[in-house]
């Protein structure tokens, strides 16, 4: 072909009308070779030198060739070799496609002779080729309600091989459902159908995977597979099926409203609207409303009301799902409501007591009492306790019973009532707990006795009280209750002073108010002690008693009583002398005189109201002592008379007067002389001294006349009131003895100003000695007094004493006793506070008192004797110890030294009788002072 291409055009067409010559002559001589498809390239076909009968040279030399009409080349020839081979690799389908044979014919020409020759070559099929489906992928739908025996023709598979390498049979996998049937067409080719076996069910299989294999017949033989998917088409056959038979979910009963607890799935083995599933929730009539809400579309379950365990422990949720056609299946959810401690626990009293008496034994039952808890578990374990220091216990029983009781014996008066506080407390986190609040009131026992608020009472009362007044209130306590607590009051009864008390003292049962029945005086009795009995009203009762001393406070309801000078029964004056050689201080007379009354009742002051000489004598503030406020002049009058006040210091004061009448001359005799001197005279100054000296002489006469009427007045007064107190008992015989100055004693005193007026047998001259005052350190005792009383009394007193009988004064208390600075009187350094202020206490007015009794009792130690022997006159008689008090008080109790802290006393020496060393109190005057 290339060289026909080199040449030119009309050289062409000669070439192939030769050409075509040559062909048809070869025609008769034509050569065949057969030749496997697929062989590799140069693969020997035959040896065309051979053929031809010509040598590979010859054949090289006149130019062989093939000649092909358009086609690829199949095959090429070796010109040196005369040897044909492949070109290249042959396809027989490509070529022949389903030919039986497959012929490839070309020609082979020799250039030199142009000699044609054609060559036939006959390429045989291989099983390069496996059987083929037009689709790889077969999708087939039939109605799940197909009934068996149905076919459905399938696709055929194609083999390009021929013979027996073709198609040669059909397979199906192995299936329930489906089987394979082929049948051949008048064509010869196999036609496969699928056969259903056996009825199908979507919801059991939806698609089935079928393999469709073709076989050819080759060694080995080759195949092709088709895959079938037949899809079952659905049809409602199957209602919605829950994905569980029963749901089941926790939830706690806190759970907030809205929140999703579940969602139920139900499927449908259907599809499409077949399985379009729709949720309902199934009402129950009757029934509450709903706890849950269900979602239709979603089936979600949600909470619209608050959970609560204690109300239902569990909930049951019955469901509907259904379809789109309308087929429904039902199922249950189960919701369990879980606790949480949100409920305290619960008491429920079975019985209780509100009272319970004091005395109860140990272990007595108050209450039972049940505590429950609505939580469950842990949330539900209750432990109660009680607060500490209380008398109770908490006893456990059964069934979240307890007692409670108590631990030992109760006592109302230390607690009348308890507020019992039991807490019961459960288990839960956070634990919560509740009190319950008993209250037990302790019912009183009659145990205690009334008691007094104070361990003694102390009451005051002044004397002369009116009867009927309230004197004190006593109040007792009963620390019991009620009937037991109501005390009365009443008196100890006892006789006093042989009165019952009931006389004296009354007392309010119900209020404890004292009484009193009588007027008081406080000179009769100045301290009361009483019992006072508290009794209360219990079974039985109790009692207390307190001591009452009850004190009578003074009054001055008592005028100072003079002792000294004693006013004389006939009328007339006492006489004081006074020597005229007195010097300024002179202790001329000392009023004495004693109060009743106590304290600052019994403060006596003195003072002179009215002198006949101003400015002559002055009278001691306190001591009651008369004395010269200068020297006597022969100017001064005879006769002095003064008027002593004697005042007390009660509110208001009470006072006496006494009149005093002092003669002043150095003895008796000169009085006389002085009053003879007086009588009248010719001349106005004889008429004077003669009216002077009938006046003296009048005024001796009447003195010794007073004093004669002196002495028996107080003769008879001493008789009379020996008798009065003998008989009567009088206004002071409910005083003690030792309330009273005895005889001697105020005898004694009186000594201590007696003047010692001594008329000797042998001398009309009579001569008047004025002794100095004697002080004794103590008061004398009574034993004392009676000695020196046997020296100085005259013998008709003596037997008088002898006759009555004296009330004995006990001996004073031997600790009352004073220095020497501190005794009353001229003998002492002190004289006593003129004008000097009055203490302000008790005490010190009876200490006053006391001095001035000391005063007096210091001159019973005098030893002057007074009209005690032969040719004494009568003079002295007044001031001898026949003038007695016997009778009088003893007030030294009263008594009160100014100034002084000092008690009187006794001294030893004066119950031996002797004298105390160092006193001044027994001494006389040397000599005597005689009358010119």
């Amino acid at each position: 072909m290339a060289v026909l291409q080199k040449l030119p055009q009309h050289r062409k067409l000669v070439l192939l009308y030769l050409l075509s010559a040559a062909l048809w002559e070869a025609g008769a001589g034509q050569m065949r070779y057969s030749v496997s498809e697929e062989i590799d390239k140069g693969s020997f076909v035959g040896n065309i030198a051979k053929d031809l009968g010509l040598e590979p040279l010859v054949l090289a030399e006149r130019g062989v060739r093939i000649v092909s009409r358009g086609r690829t080349q199949l095959f090429a020839l070796n010109p040196q070799s005369g040897i044909l081979v492949t070109a290249g690799r042959i396809d027989r389908e490509e070529l022949c496609a389903q030919s039986a044979r497959c012929l490839v014919n070309f020609n082979i020409l020799l250039e030199d002779k142009l000699t044609i020759y054609s060559v036939e070559v006959e390429i045989t099929d291989i099983n390069d080729n496996a059987p083929r489906f037009g689709v790889e992928e077969l999708e087939l739908k039939i109605s799940e309600t197909t009934t068996p025996g149905f076919r459905i023709p399938l696709k055929s598979a194609h083999d390009a091989d021929v013979g027996e390498n073709t198609l040669q049979k059909y397979e199906l996998n192995p299936n329930d459902h489906f089987s394979l049937d082929v049948r051949s067409g008048a064509d010869g080719n196999k036609y496969p159908e699928l056969v259903l076996e056996r009825s199908l069910d979507r919801e059991e299989e939806a698609v089935h995977h079928l393999v469709l294999i073709a076989l050819d017949g080759g060694d080995p033989a080759r195949s092709g597979t088709s895959r079938i998917r037949v899809m079952v088409l659905d049809v409602n056959d199957n209602a919605p099926v829950f994905t569980q038979p029963e749901y089941q979910v926790s939830v706690p009963e806190n759970v907030p409203v809205g929140t999703r607890i579940l969602t139920v799935t139900a499927t449908d083995a259907d599809e499409g609207y077949n399985a379009q599933v729709t949720y309902f929730q199934e009402k129950t009539p009757g029934k509450p409303s709903e706890v849950f809400e269900l979602k239709s579309a979603s089936g979600d379950i949600t909470i619209i009301k608050n959970l609560d365990y204690e109300d239902a422990k569990f909930h049951e949720i019955d469901i509907e799902a259904q379809d789109g056609p309308g087929l429904l299946t039902r199922t249950k959810v189960i919701v369990t409501v879980l606790d949480v401690n949100d409920n305290a626990p619960e008491f429920y009293m079975t019985t209780a007591t509100s009272s319970i008496s004091e005395d109860s034994p140990p272990g007595t039952i108050i209450a039972l009492f049940n505590v429950h808890d609505r939580d469950s578990g842990q949330n539900a374990f209750i432990t109660c306790s009680l607060p500490e220091d209380m008398p109770f216990k908490l006893e456990r029983s059964v069934d979240n019973y307890h007692r409670l009781v108590t631990t030992r014996a109760l006592d109302r008066e230390e607690f009348s009532s308890y507020n019992i506080t039991v807490t019961a407390k459960d288990g839960g986190s956070p634990s919560l707990s509740t009190d319950a609040h008993i209250l037990l009131q302790v019912a009183d026992i009659n145990d205690n006795p009334p008691t007094f608020l104070h361990s003694s009472y102390s009451a005051y009362i002044p004397e002369n009280n009116p009867r009927g007044a309230s004197i004190i209130s006593v109040k007792a306590h009963d620390s019991d209750s009620d009937h037991n607590a109501h005390v009365t009051y009443s008196l100890t009864e006892y006789t006093f002073q042989g009165a019952p008390l009931s006389s004296y003292i009354s007392i309010n049962s119900d209020t404890g108010v004292l009484y009193a029945l009588r007027s008081f005086d406080y000179e009769q009795f100045r301290e009361l002690q009483l019992w006072v009995t508290a009794q209360d009203s219990g079974s039985p009762p109790l009692s207390s008693n307190v001591s009452l001393s009850l004190f009578v406070l003074d009054q001055n309801d008592n005028t100072p009583e003079i002792l000294y000078p004693m006013l004389p029964t006939d009328g007339s004056t006492g006489v004081e002398l006074a020597p005229r050689s007195a010097e300024p201080g002179y202790l001329v007379t000392k009023v004495v005189a004693v109060d009743r009354d106590s304290g600052q009742n019994a403060w006596l002051s003195y003072r002179l109201l009215k002198a006949s000489e101003p400015g002559l004598f002055v009278v001691g503030l306190h001591t009651g002592e008369v004395r010269t406020a200068r020297a006597l002049l022969d100017r001064d009058a005879l006769k002095q008379s003064l008027v002593v006040a004697v005042q007390d210091h009660g509110q208001p004061p009470l006072s006496a007067t006494v009149t005093l009448t002092v003669a002043v001359a150095d003895s008796i005799p000169d009085v006389l002389e002085e009053l003879g001197n007086l009588e009248p005279s010719t001349n106005p100054d004889d008429s004077s001294l003669t009216l002077y000296l009938v006046v003296a002489v009048t005024t001796v006469s009447c003195v010794f006349l007073a004093f004669v009427i002196v002495l028996l007045a107080l003769r008879l007064r001493r008789w009379h009131m020996s008798r009065l107190l003998q008989a009567s008992g009088g206004g002071l015989a409910g005083v003690p003895t030792s309330h009273f100055v005895g005889v001697e004693g105020v005898r004694a005193f009186l000594q201590t100003y007696s003047h010692e007026v001594s008329l000797t047998a042998d001398s009309r001259k009579s001569h008047l000695i004025f002794p100095q005052p004697n002080y004794a350190d103590t008061l004398i005792s009574q034993e004392s007094c009676e000695k020196n009383d046997l020296l100085s009394a005259p013998q008709s007193l003596l037997e008088d004493k002898g006759e009555e009988t004296i009330p004995q004064q006990a001996p004073p208390n031997t600790d009352w006793r004073f220095s020497q600075a501190q005794r009353p009187g001229t003998s002492g350094s002190q004289n006593g506070d003129e004008t000097g202020t009055w203490p302000n206490n008790q005490f010190d007015t009876e200490m006053l008192q006391a001095m001035i009794l000391a005063s007096a009792s210091e001159a019973a130690d005098g030893s002057s004797t007074l009209g005690g022997g032969a040719g004494t006159m009568g003079l002295s008689a007044r001031y001898g110890p026949q003038f007695t008090l016997q009778h009088v008080p003893d007030y030294r109790q009263n008594v009160y030294i100014p100034g002084s802290n000092a008690t009187l006393t006794n001294a030893a020496g004066k119950r031996d009788g002797k004298a105390p060393a160092g006193g001044n109190g027994n001494k006389k005057k040397s000599g005597k002072k005689e009358k010119k």
